[in-house]
């Protein structure tokens, strides 16, 4: 299904089963336009496993991740933000939730007779623990209807100077990266981009003295 058949079948699960909840993240049909509004999208996406992480991953940065792997907020708040879009994670302590005071280890919507927390707050408390101290915060929002040019084929280094070693490989190879994590502008756009950093990919590549020499230019 792509992600337009999606939101147009959650209209019918709210009424037939309580919940319009989809996907491995249960993106909740209101989420998912909102997220459409956000990010430009315009519904002919495949809503396979690479798009839900991608926009599981927006949530996350919606939610507070870099401000939890930066040090600004501790993990009780960044536990409370994410029982709120995640009603099944547990509160990490004593709050008021939407409808009641809700203790440790209960969910934030705890009291609407749906939704209850389904994992333990020190399994939650231990799994931000790991991702805290593996201190990785991605620079870039994962673009969703990219195009990723294919990287160049690996060839063997001159002694002298190691292809990956070289300025102008790593000055492509950012380049070309940065491209590919652009914001949302028309396709069209992006496209054209593409081409041209391309274009000066094979350019930089080529005249690099290893990959002549490999090439037999040299």
């Amino acid at each position: 299904m792509t992600l337009g058949d999606v939101v147009d079948a959650q209209k019918a699960w709210s009424k037939n089963h309580g919940s319009s909840a989809a996907g491995r993240y249960q993106f909740m049909r209101a989420t998912l336009q909102d997220l459409s509004r956000e990010l430009g999208l315009r519904g002919n996406q495949l809503f396979d496993a690479d798009l839900q992480d991608r926009l599981g991953y927006h949530l996350l940065k919606r939610r507070g991740y870099e401000d939890f792997m930066a040090g600004r907020i501790g993990v009780v708040e960044f536990g409370r933000r994410l029982a709120m879009e995640w009603a099944s994670l547990p509160m990490l302590a004593a709050t008021k939730g939407a409808h009641r005071q809700v203790p440790r280890g209960s969910s934030f919507y705890m009291g609407d007779k749906l939704n209850k927390s389904l994992v333990t707050p020190e399994r939650v408390e231990a799994m931000l623990a790991r991702v805290k101290a593996a201190g990785t915060v991605f620079s870039h929002e994962p673009a969703v209807h990219d195009t990723q040019a294919d990287l160049p084929i690996a060839v063997e280094p001159q002694q002298a100077e190691p292809v990956t070693s070289s300025k102008r490989f790593w000055t492509w190879l950012t380049t070309g990266g940065g491209t590919a994590v652009l914001p949302f502008v028309d396709w069209r756009v992006q496209f054209l981009i593409v081409l041209v950093v391309v274009g000066f990919a094979i350019y930089a590549i080529a005249t690099m003295p290893a990959v002549r020499k490999k090439l037999g230019l040299a």
